[in-house]
């Protein structure tokens, strides 16, 4: 996928205020697909998509979308993707029992997941499965492309939360589902993408935050300040997206990527105030949103200090 230039993006963000979508599930993704077909880059797309959303939730979906399109590239652009890795004992490897099993010339798959975001829109599923464990005794995982209406899927809606409750979450039971081997990626499950996909998810949702605030700024006139920095922050995510492989140094970066958000969005609490009652009480009531999973984030910014003073 090719990015278009640095100043185009910018320009793009800078332009005149982008007309934003409605509060629907329909509105959102049209909105999305049509920037995914001007910005081909993912982290680009993120950055405009989130520019045109209307608050919190439909700058994440945006995020969440153009994140696994980056894990996964062979994703078809018009497909809504859900990743469903969480099952009940968590997210862990260990904790994963869904079964990849060979049957012939082909592959069968059995389990459950739960909290799979999307996971009722989805088109496409990017289920984590076990082949059980290896020699070494770690479990051996694999990232598998199940289309939502194969049969012996069965999706199943949660009840909304209580933070952006616009976006659908699911369960997500497979009953012998079959499969073709082209459907399972040869990359090792774990390495290849659950493992870097908090990462990568991090990244553009954060890169869809600063477009949501760079939209708001447009709209409420917000100080020029506000938006060189937001501009400089974004220019920075497209830096750390270039990383196929991201180490301890990029790390520590997208730690401090996120402080300058939440810098900014503090900062920015006054052009919250000049939104609708409506929309205002829904930004705040959503930007919790990017407090989850802080304490994973913490251990992996201290990770990345001590891998970088040699433990």
């Amino acid at each position: 996928m090719t990015s278009r230039p640095l100043d185009a993006l910018l320009g793009a963000l800078l332009g005149p205020p982008a007309s934003v979508h409605g509060r629907s599930l329909d509105a959102w993704w049209a909105w999305h697909r049509s920037v995914c077909e001007a910005w081909p880059g993912p982290l680009d797309a993120a950055l405009v998509a989130g520019s045109g959303a209307d608050g919190p939730a439909f700058a994440f979906a945006s995020g969440y979308q153009c994140a696994l399109r980056a894990l996964v590239p062979s994703l078809p652009a018009d497909h809504r993707a859900a990743l469903c890795a969480t099952e009940d004992g968590g997210g862990h490897p260990r904790a994963i029992k869904t079964r990849l099993s060979p049957d012939g010339d082909r592959w069968t798959l059995s389990g459950s997941k739960r909290f799979v975001t999307l996971g009722t829109l989805a088109d496409t599923l990017l289920v984590v499965a076990t082949l059980g464990d290896g020699p070494d005794g770690r479990p051996r995982l694999k990232l598998v492309t199940v289309p939502a209406s194969a049969p012996g899927v069965t999706v199943t809606a949660m009840e909304p939360l209580p933070v952006v409750p616009e976006l659908p979450h699911a369960t997500l039971a497979l009953d012998g589902v079959r499969v073709d081997s082209r459907a399972v990626a040869p990359e090792d499950g774990y390495v290849g993408y659950l493992k870097p996909f908090r990462t990568v998810e991090d990244l553009h949702v954060i890169a869809a935050a600063l477009g949501l605030l760079l939209g708001l700024a447009r709209r409420t006139h917000a100080p020029e300040a506000l938006t060189e920095e937001a501009l400089t922050a974004a220019a920075a995510a497209r830096a750390l997206a270039t990383e196929a492989r991201p180490g301890p140094g990029t790390h520590l970066a997208l730690a401090g990527l996120l402080r300058a958000l939440e810098a900014l969005l503090a900062r920015m609490a006054p052009c919250m105030d000049a939104l609708g009652e409506d929309e205002a009480a829904r930004w705040r009531r959503d930007l919790a949103l990017l407090s989850v999973a802080g304490r994973a984030r913490e251990a992996r910014r201290e990770g990345a200090w001590r891998a970088l003073r040699g433990g």
